[in-house]
């Protein structure tokens, strides 16, 4: 349940910085505050997950590799557990 709620944090993060970087949205008040709230809240896992990603210009791949390592996680963890 709780890493349903992380995953869409992580999509709406996402999403809201594809339509800033690509002007597809006016950055109003509350858009922008919004984003910012959910960028407090995800950049501590982000930040080590974009220091070992190349650049890849205006679009952020660290949202997708966490998404990813948080499912390979998860089955490897449910896996062991059930083998128990």
């Amino acid at each position: 349940m709780l890493t349903s709620v992380f995953v869409m944090l992580i999509i709406i993060q996402f999403i809201i910085g594809l339509l800033f970087a690509f002007n597809v949205v006016g950055r109003n008040e509350f858009l922008m505050s919004f984003y910012e709230g959910i960028n407090r809240l995800l950049d501590p896992v982000l930040r080590p997950i974009r220091n070992l990603l190349p650049q890849t210009g205006m679009i952020d791949f660290s949202p997708l590799v966490l998404i990813i390592l948080m499912n390979v996680i998860l089955i490897v963890l449910g896996n062991i557990i059930y083998s128990l």
